[in-house]
């Protein structure tokens, strides 16, 4: 019906995408864990979530698991970490990378979560809420499988900060404007994070920006969209009548080694009380 909105974008809808596009993007998100910038997010990140040994903790929107693997060997010894994505094939994967790192992989809905309340010292949860209807929903059920004096961790991106330079100003306005990366359910959640943790009734909360920027539109592209060439053009990220001059700008651009592409995503942390 028109003018309805989804509850989820199709990025939260990972299983209904056809089998090319979800490897896709699977290889997209493994780009992205090896890339030293989203190291610096997630290195912020954890520290933000302060994980000790022994702790029990949930990685909400695990993806393909790596930073619950990651998670493991900070609470290890005696520490346990549970991974939930609503994607099945994510969690197969991840499943099957796990090995020995004493993680649980299991599907499961961030606005609706199958644990009882107060069940981990930690949760978190990374560029999630930004596709689902209802972030607030989502923070709440968080937090309520949080334990008192628990951490719950948001990492989410700021899709309105997204700004370049080498490219003609007036491409670069169509671009943001009509690319489906400006029209998720929530572009600028990363900014929000504090307010709704803080409105979640948490305590103590603090906030921390953390700025990415690329020379490279294929290293760009790990994180930016609309500089992946490898997305199909049926796909839609980039509107049609700009395929053909956005692609020979940023070629331009890249030529001249005047290209800069800058995103911020921000990592935003509160107490249970």
């Amino acid at each position: 019906m028109t003018g309805e909105v989804p509850e989820r974008t199709p990025f939260a809808t990972v299983d209904d995408m056809p089998p090319p596009m979800r490897a896709m993007l699977f290889e997209a998100l493994d780009r992205m864990a090896a890339d030293p910038q989203m190291r610096r997010v997630r290195a912020t990140a954890q520290r933000a979530l302060d994980p000790r040994p022994g702790q029990r903790l949930l990685d909400a929107g695990c993806g393909l698991g790596e930073v619950a693997r990651d998670l493991a060997a900070a609470v290890a010894p005696g520490g346990e970490v549970v991974g939930v994505d609503a994607s099945a094939a994510a969690i197969a994967v991840a499943t099957e990378r796990a090995g020995a790192a004493g993680v649980t992989y299991t599907v499961g809905d961030l606005l609706s979560l199958d644990f009882e309340d107060k069940t981990f010292d930690g949760v978190r949860t990374e560029r999630v809420l930004q596709h689902l209807g209802e972030p607030d929903a989502a923070v709440a059920e968080l937090a309520r499988v949080t334990r008192t004096g628990g951490r719950v961790c948001l990492v989410d991106t700021d899709w309105h900060s997204l700004a370049s330079d080498g490219l003609p100003d007036e491409l670069v306005s169509r671009m943001w404007q009509g690319a489906s990366v400006a029209r998720q359910h929530q572009p600028t959640m990363g900014r929000t994070l504090r307010r709704r943790l803080v409105r979640a009734g948490l305590t103590g909360v603090v906030c921390e920006p953390v700025p990415l920027w690329f020379t490279d539109a294929d290293e760009a592209s790990t994180v930016i969209p609309i500089f992946n060439r490898g997305i199909p053009r049926e796909a839609g990220f980039i509107p049609e009548e700009l395929w053909d001059p956005w692609w020979a700008a940023v070629d331009r651009a890249t030529e001249a080694g005047e290209l800069l592409a800058v995103v911020t995503i921000w990592v935003a942390a509160g107490v249970r009380p």
